[in-house]
């Protein structure tokens, strides 16, 4: 027992010389913080009830987004269609297209997207990617009904496009102006990744007037103006809805930044105010009316500013070059200026100024504010078509027109020369109809005669077509393709 007594009191002996020792070297002073006055707590956060609820908005989207299916034959050029995409979303995109049936060409291959109803009377905006060269389009409802779906029409440029359903009174989004999302706001996206319906997730805009370059190779004259979201967007919801608390639509989901083809941290959606302009267009003249300036451009930053001995100032876009009797020339603008206001809104990057020009139509007048030579000028500008002219292009309005599935266009003198045919109408753009069902005939196809009479127009076209098709007859179609002096004959029911 003396033993034990002895070696406690040697280890609190210890002890106590430990902690003498230890103040003398550290004297204590008024600013020592114990860690008992340092609130602690667990880093969960709770939102005060009410405070963001995500309920209502996706109660209201999700019966409005609808699952799209896309059929094609084996002989579609899958891989040209797709490079441009696989460059953005790796090799998981194209995994998620892949053929299914071998190289049986009998045998059929399925892409699948979403769409939005847009209207009560069952027109859906979707991405131009998900029905792009389709045979057949298939919309399955948030009520598990299947419909075959009509194609409106697309718009490469944008990657949008318009499909139809023959239904009636359904749920449909409204659209907000994209001009007034703010970066940092709450949005929803709604879809359908890898084939699971009804999907929501939810995030912040992160940016707006995004430029990916992922259209470079689908147009000529691209529009890229992205919504950059970080809500969870993988494939599958491609033209699927972009929507605010409010459960309005303010963007179709287009693409994802991703290495391996499943999000990785950031989304892509085209804004309303190009979408707007895209399916009012597509509603009316059956194809996009496209405006432009006729200038070359890049956006001003502070090593082009230097170099040009331009002010920075609030920067804007800087003209590189003006084609010869385009919009901008005809209204006096120069290379070298720099375009920092369009009707009134500020203008700071290229993929602004392009947002805000697609929103417009041949023959329509713009007020450009502009520096030269560090002087404010203004010049008002009547906008043109790609033709360098002010008319609206014409298309396939009538149901018989739309029946063949093809953006048509009648020959430029340009082209009549260069293709060596005094007049024909030139097929642009094949879509899911007859041409591409019951014929072989390829994009850039020129008609000169249906039924032995010659065709100019569109319009003449179209007359022969109503004929025969009032007649229970089909229609023989003649023509060449440029630079091919043969003669190719197409026939079809009507």
């Amino acid at each position: 027992m003396n033993t034990v007594l002895k070696t406690v009191l040697a280890a609190s002996v210890g002890s106590l010389l430990t902690i003498g020792t230890y103040e003398l070297i550290h004297p204590r002073t008024s600013a020592n913080v114990s860690v008992s006055d340092v609130p602690v707590q667990n880093a969960r956060y709770y939102l005060p009830e009410g405070e963001l609820n995500f309920v209502p908005a996706a109660e209201k989207v999700t019966p409005a987004v609808v699952h799209i299916k896309a059929t094609f034959s084996n002989k579609r050029p899958t891989q040209q269609m797709l490079d441009p995409f696989k460059d953005f979303f790796g090799d998981g995109f194209d995994q998620f297209f892949e053929r299914r049936g071998g190289g049986d060409p009998q045998q059929k291959q399925q892409g699948s997207g979403s769409g939005v109803i847009i209207n009560a009377n069952g027109y859906i905006v979707t991405n131009n990617h998900v029905i792009e060269d389709a045979e057949e389009v298939e919309v399955s409802l948030s009520d598990k009904r299947t419909l075959k779906a009509q194609v409106i029409g697309t718009d490469p440029s944008t990657d949008l496009a318009l499909i139809k359903i023959d239904d009636k009174d359904l749920p449909f989004l409204e659209m907000a102006n994209s001009d007034e999302v703010k970066v940092g706001q709450w949005v929803l996206a709604v879809g359908n990744p890898f084939n699971l319906e009804s999907t929501v997730t939810a995030g912040i805009v992160s940016a707006k007037g995004r430029s990916i370059n992922i259209l470079r190779n689908k147009d000529r004259a691209p529009v890229e103006s992205f919504i950059q979201t970080d809500a969870a967007i993988n494939p599958g919801n491609s033209g699927g809805a972009l929507v605010n608390l409010q459960g309005q639509l303010i963007g179709v989901n287009t693409a994802i930044a991703s290495n391996t083809g499943s999000y990785a941290g950031y989304g892509f959606a085209v804004p309303t105010k190009i979408v707007n302009k895209v399916v009012e267009d597509l509603m009316k003249y059956g194809k996009v009316q496209r405006a432009f300036l006729g200038i070359s451009i890049t956006t001003l930053d502070s090593k082009l500013a230097e170099e040009k001995g331009i002010n920075l100032g609030t920067g804007g876009v800087y003209v590189q070059g003006v084609q010869d009797e385009g919009a901008a020339k005809v209204a006096g603008i120069e290379a070298g200026d720099v375009i920092t206001q369009v009707n009134g809104k500020a203008v700071k990057s290229v993929p602004e100024l392009q947002e805000i020009i697609a929103s417009y139509r041949p023959n329509e007048k713009i007020k450009i504010q502009y520096l030269r030579n560090g002087k404010e000028k203004t010049a008002e500008v009547v906008l043109k078509n790609s033709l360098g002219t002010t008319d609206l292009a014409s298309a396939a309005n009538s149901q018989v027109l739309q029946k063949l599935g093809a953006d048509l266009e009648a020959l430029s003198e340009t082209e009549r020369k260069e293709a060596k045919i005094n007049a024909g109408v030139k097929i642009n753009k094949l879509y899911s109809g007859k041409l591409r069902l019951e014929t072989d005939i390829r994009e850039g196809f020129v008609i000169t005669k249906a039924n032995r009479k010659r065709i100019r127009t569109v319009a003449e076209l179209e007359k022969v077509l109503q004929e025969a098709e009032n007649e229970g007859e089909g229609v023989l179609l003649e023509g060449k393709y440029p630079n091919d002096s043969r003669s190719y004959f197409f026939g079809l029911g009507l």
